[in-house]
């Protein structure tokens, strides 16, 4: 906070305002893994990529249920038009 540079200043105060959650990250030393956070996150967008010919939103929602699996699905989800 004592430096004359401004961008210092920023990062300083960012550092100070987020200092506890970044202490969590070490006091924790990798005891979590947000791998199935990146597994389903991956999913979802492979599953948004493949439904880009699809005609509405909610035909690529269903795709969204179908692939990711042990979601609940809604109650017309098996409607055909």
């Amino acid at each position: 906070m004592c430096s004359r540079i401004e961008p210092m200043k920023k990062i300083a105060a960012t550092l100070r305002n987020h200092r506890e959650l970044i202490l969590n990250y070490f006091r924790a030393r990798k005891q979590f893994s947000s791998g199935v956070v990146e597994g389903l996150n991956n999913k979802a967008k492979v599953t948004m990529r493949k439904s880009y010919g699809f005609r509405t939103f909610r035909i690529a929602e269903l795709a969204l249920y179908h692939a990711l699996g042990k979601l609940p699905e809604p109650e017309l989800s098996h409607r055909f038009y």
